[in-house]
């Protein structure tokens, strides 16, 4: 047998794990939590920031709902709109990465993972990134690579700080090594960035996972992350084969990295613009410094 028709065997074997269901953005009236099994009036979910009114639950949100979220209204000015991913492996699994690109793209409306702009948070300048896990669960291609690294060079030249929302499960895999490049890319930005002695704050949501994690994910002044929110670089089952042995509850949380110096700050959704702000204005970001 050879290692393609092994890999094929495994492929055909592996059961079918599928994410849980999140916000629906049709027009019902009604949604119901995936945690507790509340059923919300869609509309107070929404104006709630799409957290659950019973539990906590944080569902999952799109780039444009999180940009809401963050940014003062119309001030959200966006970068490099018209970097769009080619398919340079013409990979091929079940389907061509071609074919893929183009239905999500389609399905979403998005070009690409990331969301890269200026803004003002409360008046305040800031460089503003924004995964978005609906494009092919928020993998990192060249182009999110790209855009994060323009960004951050963007903010290096003005002096502004840097805001990067992760929600990815890692490296894009169609993409092979130039997707594994954009770790050391992004990195090197944030180097530059830091050296200038600039703020840089990730906020890590569900899920951050694979090659995010290992770069630019951990590498924030202060690093803060959304309640429950999985955390991690391989997944669980993989880390329990590899060392024989079984992984504590809560492995991979938020709350379990804050618990272990991983994590600086476990930020509620409804609380993190005004929290994000204040720590703005902490580290000496004034309104004064845009003009």
């Amino acid at each position: 047998m050879s290692l393609f028709d092994w890999f094929a065997d495994r492929r055909k074997a592996a059961p079918v794990v599928r994410a849980p269901q999140e916000l629906d953005e049709g027009d019902g009236l009604w949604s119901k939590c995936p945690e507790c099994g509340l059923v919300v009036y869609r509309k107070d979910l929404i104006a709630n920031a799409s957290v659950c009114s019973g539990c906590g639950h944080h569902l999952r949100i799109d780039s444009e709902a999180r940009l809401r979220l963050i940014a003062d209204e119309g001030t959200f000015q966006p970068l490099d709109t018209d970097l769009s991913p080619t398919d340079p492996l013409a990979f091929k699994d079940r389907r061509s990465y071609a074919d893929r690109l183009r239905d999500t793209q389609s399905s979403t409306g998005l070009r690409d993972a990331v969301i890269t702009g200026l803004c003002r948070i409360e008046g305040m300048p800031l460089a503003l990134g924004v995964m978005d896990f609906r494009f092919m669960g928020g993998s990192m291609g060249s182009v999110v690579g790209e855009k994060l690294t323009r960004m951050i060079e963007t903010a290096t030249f003005r002096r502004y700080p840097v805001l990067i929302v992760c929600a990815s499960g890692g490296a894009r895999m169609q993409e092979g090594m130039l997707s594994l490049m954009q770790m050391a890319k992004i990195s090197g930005a944030l180097q530059r960035h830091r050296q200038e002695e600039l703020l840089y704050i990730p906020l890590l949501t569900h899920p951050t996972t694979g090659g995010v994690t290992a770069s630019f994910a951990m590498l924030g002044d202060l690093i803060l992350a959304e309640p429950k929110a999985l955390i991690g670089f391989a997944g669980r089952r993989v880390i329990e084969q590899t060392l024989r042995e079984k992984l504590p509850e809560g492995f991979q949380t938020a709350e379990y990295l804050q618990d272990h110096g991983f994590v600086d700050l476990i930020v509620p959704r409804t609380r993190f613009r005004s929290t994000f702000a204040s720590l703005l204005r902490l580290h000496g970001v004034t309104p004064a410094v845009a003009a």
